[in-house]
């Protein structure tokens, strides 16, 4: 009975467990269903991924092609489409760029001076007052006219001492001849005419003496010429400073005027040491006035052979002609020292050069017209430009007219910012 009962309660548990482990699965389905729908998510987040990675080639795509539509503008900005026909029209003139022999040259600051080997200062070689001014400031003069003429009380005495000297001298010529015709007619003896003689000599000195210190202070050596002593200009030149006027007291250390010969001047600059090696006398220079709009050639004549205490710089000299006068003292100038020749690979004509947005550019031919080409410059001399970078040699370029170009590229310039 017992054993019946244990079989019976076996076959409940495991009935029980059959039923618990059927339960167990019939939950555990819900998840087993729902996993497709997991892998459908998957699916449709992957497609998302390719569609937003198709958007962004899009996009890159587009700024892509939009920069590249901004560089083919940029780059059309330089471009001026002109036919053959126009550019002829326009005078335009085309040239290749070429090579061409130049000189290195050092440009110094100057200064335009008097010539001071034909300048001086007229003063008055004796005291008196002023009695006359026949010139003014400015006046050109010639050599030996009368500046000034002024009343000395030493000159009276001069012309005095010359007058006495000269009649002396008269007398003792007289008294000689006359001595020496008696010696020889053996009417006096031999010693009265020695003695005469002897007188004549002495008398001789003395008025030699007397128109020597006349001639020593520029006077005139006629008597009839009283008190006056006349200021004589030395040379041909201009008045450049008076210092005296009717009435007024001078002497030896007054000086009167300065005059200077201005047909010639002097263009001077400091060469520091480190130029020095550049500048030497003979070497060819250049002296241009922008104020004036003028420029002269010449050639140094003069290097210091001292450093100024203050500037540190040898000083140097160019001789210039001057005979129209406009290269006039105090004048600042620009000077151009010629240092030394070499070749120069790339050249082009200072024509053809213009400047575009600050910067030194020329306009190359091309098929479509003509495009702006940027460059550095080096070296000018004789109307044309070293090219140091920016096109090569054989490279066409527009010369005359170019300045045409650059107004026309303005204009599109204008529209485009519009």
């Amino acid at each position: 009975m017992n054993r019946k009962r244990s079989i019976t309660t076996v076959l409940a548990v495991v009935a029980i467990v059959g039923l618990g482990s059927l339960t167990v699965t019939n939950t555990g389905l819900p998840f087993a269903a729902e996993s497709p729908p997991q892998k459908k998510q998957e699916g449709e987040s992957g497609h998302k991924h390719a569609e937003e990675k198709d958007h962004d080639r899009e996009e890159s795509g587009k700024k892509e092609a939009s920069g590249q539509g901004q560089e083919e503008a940029h780059d059309e900005e330089g471009q001026l489409e002109l036919t053959t026909a126009q550019i002829d029209a326009a005078g335009i003139s085309v040239a290749a760029a070429a090579p061409r022999p130049m000189s290195t040259s050092v440009t110094f600051p100057g200064e335009i001076r008097f010539d001071e080997d034909r300048t001086t200062h007229v003063v008055p070689r004796v005291n008196g007052i002023v009695d006359e001014v026949k010139v003014e400031l400015g006046d050109s003069v010639k050599k030996g006219q009368v500046l000034a003429v002024i009343a000395s009380q030493q000159i009276t005495d001069l012309r005095s001492e010359l007058d006495a000297a000269q009649r002396r001298t008269e007398l003792a010529r007289l008294t000689m001849q006359r001595e020496k015709k008696l010696w020889q007619d053996k009417i006096s003896a031999e010693q009265d005419y020695l003695l005469a003689r002897q007188a004549y000599q002495e008398a001789d000195i003395s008025l030699a003496n007397a128109r020597q210190k006349l001639n020593a202070i520029g006077a005139n050596i006629k008597v009839a010429a009283g008190n006056r002593y006349e200021l004589i200009a030395p040379f041909d030149s201009v008045v450049i400073e008076k210092h005296l006027g009717i009435g007024e007291v001078v002497n030896e250390s007054t000086a009167a005027f300065t005059l200077s010969d201005l047909t010639r001047v002097w263009a001077t600059f400091g060469a520091s040491p480190k130029d020095l090696k550049q500048v030497a006398v003979g070497r060819a220079v250049k002296v241009s006035a922008p104020d004036l709009g003028a420029q002269v050639d010449g050639r140094v004549s003069y290097v210091g052979s001292l450093l100024g205490e203050q500037t540190r710089a040898a000083s140097v000299r160019v001789v210039l002609p001057n005979p129209s006068g406009a290269w006039r003292p105090g004048l600042f100038v620009s000077i151009e020292v010629t240092a030394e020749k070499g070749a120069a690979k790339v050249t082009l004509p200072e024509s053809s050069i213009q400047t575009v947005e600050d910067k030194p550019s020329v306009f190359v031919r091309n098929a479509e017209g003509f495009q702006v080409q940027p460059i550095t410059v080096g070296r000018r001399e004789g109307g044309h430009v070293e090219i140091l970078q920016g096109i090569n040699v054989g490279t066409q370029v527009a010369t005359e007219g170019s300045f045409i170009l650059k107004s026309e590229l303005g204009k599109s310039s204008a529209e485009h910012a519009h």
